[in-house]
């Protein structure tokens, strides 16, 4: 097997990038629903050629490889289909209306978007997942949002800034316990010491999302009223229905698994949309369903399948109908494709040969910083998974930190500060995936609009170049 060059390993990624384009001008915003799939599988095809007739890659480690990414996802696929569950089911329920509405009565209009900005990044921090923070609060907020006539591009990125900020430095999180361990570092050192990056982030979104809220033209209180009485013809309202996410929060601080959390807590949203919404079921069983049928086939229909409301209003219309677990089919297509993409990469060594080379022009604390950076970018690009793009540069580039005299917490944040949050920005990747699904929005229609995401990595190139709190140890080899 021969290594591949430098402008060789280019070559696939290139290819990704030119049909990707090519998608973008031809179908616009339909890309995910097969284009994009369809050119990762073509960029995986040049990837396996080059491997197999030139590198002389046996067959049998494509398969090794792609084999390892689907095992490592299906953890993902399924937590991703429960989410579609649960997004269905609370809202049929009764209790993302409910939120809405209450949300809409405590939170002026000019807030709007700091106030979804700072409860994403509590709860998210809480329960230590963005995904699971998307799914429920920031789904809520996207569509109060969307009542007052708030821009869906600001929204969403104060949603997905507020979700990963706290993802990045809550200890529930997966991806903070997997920086920390790959770095050999305390976990509670690792982060506090996040904190370093992500004050000054925090403080320029709260000032940037202020503002918009202040400036952005919103609904008038009359069209917002009659869509809010809308909503309240079509659902019946009420606090008690809260509960329900307050039973996730509770399985959440039980450290109860993310799949058993999302799935109970869709169910339970099911079951509360029985009794609490018996003119949703109507609708959904129809006329002349039996006990059996009415109960059974609606919260099978629900947590699974498409369900349309027909109301008076275009935008509660959309609101309300929901997909379930069908909805996401699409976007596991997407993440199994990219997964094969990365597969092939990996097999023919084509992204160990790129990172490689950024290693070798490394020069002083900043060019170490910024290399980490641009790898970990470059890997949620190319091998478009968040935990990838964490494993690959933070072993690669250990022992450079080591030689550098940086402690290992150095090397942890940094893996924080640019493949945990970069990942949401790229549209193939699979966090990016799955949180436009959940939203209803593009990745690059709220990619300006996501401060917090790009704002971290430069803050963490600066604060390399000048140095500031950079902690250090003894070189080794010293």
């Amino acid at each position: 097997m021969k290594k591949p060059g430098f402008f060789l390993s280019l070559v696939p990624v290139l290819t990704l990038i030119a049909l990707l384009v090519i998608g973008v001008v031809i179908f616009g915003d339909e890309l995910t629903g097969g284009p994009s799939q369809l050119a990762l599988f073509g960029a995986s095809v040049v990837a396996a050629l080059i491997g197999l007739y030139y590198l002389k890659v046996p067959w049998h480690q494509f398969e090794e490889k792609i084999g390892e990414n689907y095992k490592n996802t299906a953890p993902a696929i399924i937590i991703l289909l429960s989410i579609g569950a649960l997004t269905a089911t609370w809202m049929l329920s009764g209790i993302v209306p409910s939120m809405i509405i209450y949300g809409l009565k405590l939170i002026h209009p000019r807030i709007f978007i700091v106030m979804s900005f700072l409860l994403c990044a509590v709860v998210s921090m809480l329960a230590g997942s963005s995904w699971t923070t998307v799914a429920t609060v920031g789904l809520a907020m996207f569509g109060a949002g969307s009542f007052i006539g708030l821009p869906s591009g600001w929204l969403a990125g104060a949603i997905i800034s507020g979700a990963y900020l706290g993802d990045k430095v809550s200890p529930l999180s997966d991806t903070t316990n997997l920086a920390a361990s790959i770095a050999g570092v305390n976990l509670y050192t690792h982060v506090r010491y996040t904190f370093v990056t992500t004050i000054p982030a925090l403080i320029i979104c709260l000032a940037f999302y202020t503002v918009v809220g202040l400036v952005v033209p919103v609904t008038s209180s009359l069209e917002m009223d009659g869509q809010l009485t809308v909503l309240q013809e079509v659902f019946n309202i009420s606090p008690w229905y809260l509960l329900v996410p307050g039973l996730t929060i509770f399985m959440i601080y039980k450290k109860v698994p993310a799949i058993v959390t999302l799935f109970l807590s869709a169910l339970a949203g099911g079951l509360l949309a029985y009794f609490a919404q018996p003119q949703i079921i109507d609708r959904i069983a129809g006329p002349d369903a039996t006990s059996f049928q009415r109960f059974f086939g609606s919260l099978f229909r629900m947590m699974s399948a498409d369900v349309s409301l027909e109301t008076a209003d275009p935008l509660v219309t959309h609101l309300a109908s929901t997909g379930g677990m069908k909805a996401m089919i699409n976007t596991v297509w997407i993440i199994l494709s990219v997964m094969l993409f990365g597969g092939c990469l990996s097999a023919c060594g084509m992204v160990e040969t790129i990172t490689e080379r950024i290693v070798r022009s490394v020069k002083g604390t900043g060019g170490l910083i910024l290399a980490t950076v641009v790898s970990c970018i470059f890997c949620n690009v190319t091998l478009s998974d968040q935990f990838m793009a964490i494993l690959l540069p933070g072993n690669m580039f250990k022992d450079s930190y080591r030689r550098f005299g940086l402690a290992p917490e150095v090397l942890s944040r940094t893996l924080e500060d640019s493949a945990t949050v970069s990942s949401v920005l790229v549209p193939w990747n699979t966090c990016a995936v799955v949180q436009s699904s959940v939203l209803g929005i593009a990745t690059l229609a709220y990619f300006p609009f996501a401060i917090f995401c790009f704002i971290t990595p430069l803050i963490a190139i600066i604060f390399g170049y000048t140095n500031f709190r950079i902690h250090r140890i003894k070189p080794s080899g010293q």
